[in-house]
């Protein structure tokens, strides 16, 4: 996957190296700081005194059987450009198919992918990327910097919509005033890269980002949802024949139907195992995966709820799968909206809620409290505050002092699959009862809803894992976020954001964090109960398989036995 060629150590590596042998740092902090600095991921394990997890898959991929087909049930999304993709599932679809420069492991250690290494200043401004080489697009051309900088500028352009603009926000991209009004007669503000010579080609193998701010999380932006590497020939656009370096080659792709992949003999990385690869839309029925995976119509599952797998473990030929994710259900709130545009009301939505009653209805306790900020316990950023729990009675007097002494009414758009999803919601609806709130359940089907998701008063959302927290606060909440579905807009709260994405040291670090956190608890637009466990399954003759906490299916690293 990678051959952990070093880079220029940077010279906080030391510092890294001495907090570790004292105590200062964790392993897991260690291991992911000094890989983000540049050195590789073996002399980072070999320092922490921890195994490699890629030496033995590794190990273990060479005995995997060569040949056949697999079948992953998933749902096949309209896509219509991969620097679009907002889903895994849309991800899943592009990824075999077009790559990244890097690659977040299950351990979550960022590592070269495309990239061969990196190298990063002193100051976290100045990164040079140098492309692996050797690596061809399915048509032959040798991969270059010119198609690593036409992707990269791609990303940043307003009109492209790419969630990728959020991301890179406070170094790559500025905001400025554009010069017009909003609705309220606020300025507007639009977004541009800060400078001609942000995203410069050094040499065909070489490039170079020079930041206006400090970012220590450049490499993990590289390997976001639609951070892909595209062949600039395909103009932004994706389908069956898409050119890619990937290991597969797309042969046919049906919305609402599947997708069919060949295997590419000529793949430059490790596997593909398998001659052909598809992923079969099931709908959004959890019972219809659990039949297909019974009947054997698939051999396995993107994602499987608490319900499937507690069905499915009867089955003797599946396996299940689970690990533990920063995957989320957010109950957002509009800002812009008349009652839940008042920080007070937001705070006593958040207040009306038991936590671990949500969990135990609505996932069968396959969860872990949240604290509505949206920063989880996985994070390396994570700051414990203080206890944070239901108070019916704070709840109240906050909404009587926002005026609105006996409770309001309001609708609440969800999806009725995954089940999950509709049953928090219902579970959030009856606790609100409690402080006067009656909410009205407004279940959509999953294309009608993702077409409002935006738009709507309150609705709940799922939301994907990411291996730092700052990484989905700058998707979500960062002012004008193509993400940002709450219309979130404080300038504290980016402040903090872009101060938190340059400090190295990571106890100054969590301090930030800490008001970032209590900011989201006081004023922030979402409740949010719980960390849900990712779960899925196969079939025990699918082989080579782990679990990616972000839901990545990588069929390159898969086989069929008996």
């Amino acid at each position: 996957m990678s051959n952990d060629s070093e880079a220029t150590p940077h010279p906080y590596i030391p510092v890294l190296i001495g907090d570790l042998k004292s105590g200062n740092v964790s392993r897991r902090h260690f291991l992911r700081t000094a890989t983000l600095l540049g050195l590789s991921a073996m002399a980072a394990y070999k320092l922490s005194g921890e195994a490699n997890p890629f030496i033995s898959d590794a190990q273990a991929a060479d005995a995997l059987p060569k040949g056949g087909h697999l079948r992953i049930g998933m749902r096949c999304m309209e896509i219509k450009s991969p620097h679009q993709a907002d889903f895994a599932e849309k991800s899943n679809v592009i990824r075999q198919v077009c790559e990244f420069l890097t690659f977040t492991g299950n351990d979550n250690i960022t590592r070269p992918y495309l990239l061969e290494r990196w190298e990063v200043s002193e100051d976290l401004k100045t990164w040079t990327l140098h492309i692996r080489k050797g690596v061809k697009w399915h048509n032959g051309r040798a991969l270059n910097a010119d198609d690593v900088v036409w992707n990269l500028k791609r990303v940043c352009d307003p009109a492209v919509g790419s969630s990728q603009l959020g991301l890179f926000t406070g170094y790559l991209v500025q905001e400025y005033d554009s010069g017009q009004k909003d609705a309220s007669g606020k300025p507007k503000k639009a977004s541009r890269i800060w400078s001609d010579h942000a995203i410069e080609k050094v040499d065909d193998l070489t490039v170079r980002l020079n930041c206006f701010a400090p970012q220590i999380a450049v490499p993990e932006h590289l390997f976001h949802y639609a951070m892909f590497i595209t062949d600039p020939a395909d103009k932004g656009l994706f389908g069956a024949g898409s050119n890619g370096t990937g290991p597969f080659e797309l042969t046919s792709y049906t919305v609402g139907k599947s997708a069919v992949y060949k295997a590419r003999k000529d793949y430059w990385g490790s596997g593909p195992y398998l001659d052909s690869f598809e992923f079969v839309d099931l709908g959004d029925s959890a019972g219809a995966g659990i039949s297909a995976m019974a009947s054997r119509q698939v051999d396995g599952l993107s994602e499987a709820d608490a319900v499937q797998v507690n069905a499915m473990k009867r089955l003797p030929h599946v396996q299940p799968y689970s690990v533990l994710t920063s995957q989320t259900g957010v109950a957002r709130m509009r800002v812009d909206h008349k009652i839940l545009g008042d920080a007070r009301v937001r705070k006593a939505m958040k207040l009306a809620i038991d936590h671990q009653k949500i969990i135990a209805t609505s996932l069968l306790g396959a969860g872990t409290s949240a604290e509505d900020h949206h920063v989880a316990p996985v994070h390396p950023e994570y700051y414990a505050l203080p206890k944070y729990g239901r108070d019916v009675a704070q709840a109240k007097k906050l909404l009587a002092d926002a005026g609105y002494p006996n409770g309001f009414e309001i609708d609440m758009v969800t999806r009725p699959d995954p089940i999950w999803e509709l049953n928090t919601v219902q579970a959030l609806a009856e606790q609100f009862k409690d402080i006067g709130v009656k909410v009205n359940i407004k279940p959509l089907p999953s294309a009608q809803y993702w077409e409002v998701w935006t738009k709507v008063p309150f609705s709940l959302t799922g939301w994907g894992h990411r291996p730092l927290g700052v990484m989905t606060l700058s998707l979500a909440y960062r002012t004008n976020a193509a993400w940002n579905e709450s219309g979130y807009a404080n300038a504290e709260f980016d402040a903090l954001l872009d101060q938190a994405d340059g400090i190295l040291d990571p106890k100054k670090r969590s301090l930030v964090m800490a008001k970032i956190e209590k900011l989201m608890q006081e004023d922030g637009p979402i409740v949010q109960p719980f960390w849900r466990a990712f779960s899925t399954v196969m079939d025990k003759k699918v082989k080579g398989f782990s679990v990616h906490p972000s839901q990545y299916i990588f069929a390159n690293q898969c086989a069929v036995g008996a």
